[in-house]
């Protein structure tokens, strides 16, 4: 898979020369003319590399590196300043604001290639630990922490572009007694066994994370709980109509599951609101979904 440079520059043709330069590269290349149009492209590509100019009209490099280095989204994207006669009280300035490097024009082709391969090595690798370290080490699933970050960032996310959001929390059912009747290590073959079942299950744009222990939560992008439903019926009968077995005597395994979405409860109260409507198909006998009950803002309860 190719990584994604993006080039902030004011200059067409320090464009043209860094596509001649880079173009037996393994990178995908990206350009933007001025620093408003970068910060925008940056949030929306999100580039394993950017190569920031510094001398720009409105906004110079430092400012985009600034403002790249505030927002969270951005802040790992590591930035190569390219700049012209540069002072080392300016050098210093750009290192202070987080960038990773410096390559002084007019470049060195060879040098420039050396320096944007260190830095897109360095980013792979720690990409790949901070995934590792966002992941259920027993299903492969995304883990909890990587839910609530995610969670976190959607809910910026619709408010800008008003598209709803919904959340399945998904419990198995008697899962302490599977445990204690055929062991721990069953129980985790049927928490793998389930992880598989959701992800064969659920849309690919879906979020699918195990939340703790024997609950599992699904984020439904672009979707209201009436239609999440619909996915949470499938979840519950695959999850029915599988095979479990302890050696060659069969398991019943069934889920209760609880669907809400952001039309129900203002966020970040999603989370809650699915979990207590999981809660309801417990008590209502399990292995059934239960939508959550419309919010009312006016009174602040449903």
């Amino acid at each position: 898979m190719l990584q994604r440079i993006l080039v902030i520059d004011d200059s067409k043709s320090m464009h043209a020369l860094l596509q001649a330069r880079l173009h037996h590269e393994p990178v995908e290349l990206h350009f933007a003319l001025d620093g408003q149009t970068g910060l925008a492209m940056a949030l929306r590509l999100q580039p394993d590399l950017i190569l920031l100019d510094i001398d720009m009209p409105e906004i110079d490099g430092f400012e985009v590196c600034r403002r790249l280095k505030s927002d969270v989204r951005t802040l790992t994207i590591p930035v190569i300043f390219l700049a012209g006669d540069t002072t080392t009280e300016q050098k210093i300035k750009g290192l202070e604001l987080g960038a990773t490097d410096y390559v002084t024009k007019p470049f060195d082709a060879a040098e420039l290639r050396a320096r944007i391969r260190a830095t897109l090595r360095t980013k792979y690798l720690m990409d790949l630990l901070s995934q590792r370290a966002l992941l259920d080490g027993l299903t492969g699933l995304w883990n909890r922490v990587y839910f609530d970050s995610r969670l976190s960032s959607e809910l910026v996310h619709i408010r800008s572009v008003n598209q709803p959001l919904s959340c399945l929390m998904v419990d198995l059912d008697h899962f302490r007694q599977l445990n204690e009747r055929y062991g721990h290590h069953f129980g985790d073959q049927v928490l793998r066994e389930t992880a598989r079942i959701l992800l064969q299950t659920c849309p690919p744009g879906d979020i699918v994370c195990r939340y703790g222990g024997e609950e599992f939560a699904v984020l439904v992008l672009g979707t209201t709980a009436e239609q999440a439903t619909e996915l949470a019926e499938r979840i519950r009968d695959a999850i029915q109509q599988n095979t479990w077995t302890h050696g060659e005597l069969p398991v019943e395994v069934t889920c209760s599951i609880g669907v809400a979405d952001l039309q129900r409860v203002p966020p970040p109260g999603v989370v809650e609101l699915a979990d207590e409507a999981m809660f309801e198909a417990k008590r209502a006998g399990r292995n059934r979904v239960v939508i959550a009950k419309r919010f009312d803002f006016a009174k602040g309860a449903a």
